[in-house]
């Protein structure tokens, strides 16, 4: 059995954010409450992000604990914002079949 956490955050509300996502997900990391962490940023969420210094030094500090963060390609490819969160060194990718291999594995998943 894997002790693997995914949450795909999806929302474009910045409260949101702050005070469920990223605070959830660092603390499951650096608390160890899972042995994996990953957090999928897809939709509104992208573009939250890539217009906030705020959000972007959280999801830093997310990053430098472990938590393994992926964003959705084709959501940053629509808003047009896919070089703005690479060159914040995000991971960006088509996340369609990733996320399905998570829903039919033993792993849990979050979605906000």
């Amino acid at each position: 059995m894997t002790d693997k956490l995914v949450v795909l955050w999806a929302s474009g509300d910045k409260e949101v954010a702050l005070k469920m996502v990223f605070m959830y997900t660092l603390n499951a990391k650096l608390k160890e409450w899972w042995d994996d962490v990953c957090l999928v940023a897809w939709g509104p969420s992208t573009r939250l992000l890539a217009g906030d210094t705020e959000l972007q030094e959280y999801m830093d500090r997310i990053k430098r604990a472990g938590v393994e963060v992926l964003v959705c390609k084709s959501c940053t490819d629509m808003y047009g914002i896919t070089g703005d969160l690479e060159k914040l060194g995000l991971e960006v990718k088509y996340m369609g079949q990733p996320f399905t291999q998570y829903l039919k594995s033993d792993c849990k998943v979050i979605t906000i």
